[in-house]
């Protein structure tokens, strides 16, 4: 399991970009980097700007956004955003 202090930049915009994205649910950060939902949280926290982080808290608590598996609808399956190249347990596919 990587904790976020083992982290290298890439991983971090990595994480940062899924949970930015309202369709990458937590449990898809925790599949790919070993984190849970609050140590995603913690590091947002840390890395973005304080009124980009009240910005994502309060979307993600809205429940406008999707970040739970729990609170999606049964048409939303994939965690994939159309914009992500090939990503296969954190080793991005060559180009």
């Amino acid at each position: 399991m990587i904790k976020k202090e083992h982290l290298d930049p890439t991983e971090k915009n990595r994480i940062i970009e899924m949970a930015w994205e309202d369709k990458t649910p937590f449990e898809a950060i925790k599949f790919q980097f070993g984190l849970k939902e609050q140590e995603v949280i913690a590091l947002m926290r840390l890395e973005l700007k304080r009124s980009s982080f009240n910005l994502w808290r309060k979307r993600v608590n809205s429940g406008v956004s999707s970040k739970h598996l729990k609170k999606r609808t049964e048409d939303m399956t994939k965690f994939k955003s159309a914009s992500q190249k090939a990503i296969s347990m954190n080793k991005i596919a060559k180009r």
